[in-house]
């Protein structure tokens, strides 16, 4: 998001260029139920429109520009949906669909993961309340605990009580321990934090045990990444 205009395809296919690990995007429903992803409740920053996706027809989303905002060079760029933007993953990354809905989405993004078999690499960050109507459906379905109560502690005990398969901690908030993270690599849970500003902090995050730091200028961070021991995905 830092080079490309957020949760568009074009970001995303930057993002596969560079060799990213992990891809984060967003997902809401419009009015007339189909799965769109965009990051805001609004259109508003990111389009050359307005108003509410839950209030919205896809028609409609459709018809706006999503890249101009960006630069003059992504004019014309459109919102995706959930479908499209999974048919240009590769299937050796991890895919983090972040939900932004609690009603039906859950169900309705296990069922679309199962049919790209992509249950392998795609996790739904989402409640834990979303997440037991996903595995009714998909049982298999990977999850991210974004139920993240009064405190760090809280939030990991909780996590790691659920043994989801991630937890996603974030910048300013949750300042962990080593013990919290000792205590969900017993329990099988990876961690994501958000974000990293520097190459320091990742390797900071990296040393404390932290899966997957997340940046917003993946381009840049992946053009460093072996000064990090890490190397860029080649993609399948």
């Amino acid at each position: 998001m830092a080079t490309h205009p957020e949760n568009t395809i074009p970001a995303f296919e930057a993002a596969i260029s560079a060799g990213a690990h992990m891809i984060e995007l967003d997902v809401w429903l419009t009015k007339d139920q189909q799965m769109v992803v965009m990051h805001d409740q609004t259109v508003d920053r990111t389009t050359d429109g307005t108003g509410e996706i839950a209030e919205m027809a896809f028609a409609d989303i459709r018809k706006m520009d999503a890249g101009s905002w960006m630069s003059p060079e992504f004019q014309g760029v459109k919102v995706p949906t959930l479908e499209e933007v999974l048919d240009i993953m590769p299937y050796n990354i991890w895919l983090n669909i972040h939900l932004k809905d609690e009603g039906e989405l859950s169900t309705m993004v296990a069922k679309l993961v199962k049919k790209q078999n992509r249950v392998h690499q795609a996790f739904l960050a989402c409640s834990l309340a979303s997440a037991e109507k996903a595995k009714k459906l998909v049982p298999e379905i990977l999850v991210c605990n974004m139920d993240r109560g009064d405190s760090t502690a809280e939030y990991v005990e909780m996590t790691a009580r659920a043994k989801t398969d991630f937890i996603q901690l974030r910048d300013g908030m949750d300042r962990y321990t080593s013990e919290q993270l000792q205590s969900l690599k017993q329990a099988g849970v990876k961690t994501n934090y958000f974000k990293a500003n520097s190459l320091a902090e990742i390797q900071q995050m990296l040393d404390d045990g932290i899966d997957f730091p997340l940046v917003n200028d993946i381009v840049g961070f992946m053009e460093s990444a072996e000064a990090l021991g890490l190397k860029p995905v080649q993609h399948q």
